[in-house]
């Protein structure tokens, strides 16, 4: 897995400057991404591709500018403010992604919101003082901040630094991960995170390779080391119909976990907000035929993993 390394820049002023990090959501306000009220830090890049990805423009380690067709009103400023002539005017805007150089001019220039980036670089310093906003959330509600993504680890210089800039403003720090990445880098990072939000999705390597384009080695083993060296862990099992909500998988995943000691599950049943995100983006959606699991059966999931022991709750925090 190769870091995200932001473009070369000169002249920086000082070391607050480095390392920096490509953001595309800050999300304020978040209930579910960790205790009170928080706000949610989505890094670009992962190394996974989950055929049921929520956040599909968080895959990329690129920036990336997407056109939204519903909103345009076909006045050419787009074309217009193109430095590379990258935009044509038809039917619809059409990008030549050979020649776009991710400037993203036609974003600026677009007054009906049909053109939009996903991915800006941050300095440490420059979005730490943007979460500082909402401190006064985080101390009245005990909640802080989270590092999603993508996958934030596959930033891992960028996260450790915010992570400890956080620290240092006395911030609660949860990371949520898919877990894939070096045991080194997992070892380093979790210095500076009060808690982690652990992404266990298929147990079986095989059908983990299937459906997300990895094994899960790595990443057991990372959730492995965490409870190894004590630090909080909260695992996250998504509930995806004809994929992991198998009696095999479920017997698997409480056979990895109870050795732990690792008891706190959150069950996030799978849905489908996120397929327009797809076609925006030029992506195709795999699951797009599949229906969410109806609650009874995430309750008889639950229950069935409380039989053994696991301290279980549906849909995260709250």
């Amino acid at each position: 897995m190769l870091p995200i390394t932001p473009p070369t820049k000169s002249g920086y002023k000082n070391n607050l400057e480095r390392p920096r990090g490509l953001v595309f959501n800050i999300m304020r306000f978040a209930l579910h991404d960790g205790p009170g009220i928080r706000s949610t830090v989505f890094l670009k890049g992962c190394p996974l591709n989950c055929w049921w990805c929520h956040n599909p423009e968080g895959r990329s380690p690129k920036r990336e500018v997407v056109y939204v067709p519903e909103r345009c009103v076909h006045c050419g400023d787009c074309v217009r403010a193109c430095p590379e002539g990258a935009l044509s005017l038809g039917e619809w805007i059409v990008r030549d992604t050979h020649l776009c150089q991710l400037h993203a001019e036609c974003v600026d220039v677009c007054s009906a919101g049909a053109q939009a980036v996903f991915g800006r670089w941050m300095s440490v310093s420059d979005l730490t003082a943007e979460l500082l906003k909402d401190r006064i959330f985080f101390d009245e509600s005990g909640g802080g901040v989270t590092i999603s993504g993508g996958e934030p680890l596959m930033q891992a210089d960028f996260l450790e630094a915010l992570l400890a800039a956080c620290h240092a403003e006395r911030i609660h720090t949860v990371v949520e991960t898919c877990g894939y990445a070096g045991t080194h880098v997992v070892d380093r990072i979790a210095r500076n995170v009060d808690l982690f939000l652990f992404d266990l999705k298929i147990m079986n390597s095989e059908k983990h390779r299937k459906f997300t384009g990895m094994g899960n080695h790595r990443i057991l083993a990372n959730l492995s080391l965490l409870a190894q060296r004590g630090r909080a862990v909260i695992v996250r099992i998504p509930i995806i119909p004809g994929v992991n909500d198998d009696e095999d998988n479920l017997n698997a995943a409480s056979r990895f976990l109870a050795p732990l000691g690792l008891r706190d599950v959150d069950l996030l049943p799978y849905h489908q907000i996120a397929s327009g995100k797809y076609s925006r983006l030029g992506l195709t959606y795999r699951m797009e035929d599949l229906l969410p699991p109806t609650e009874e059966h995430v309750q008889a999931i639950a229950a069935r993993l409380r039989r053994d022991g696991l301290h279980v709750r549906i849909g995260g925090m709250s």
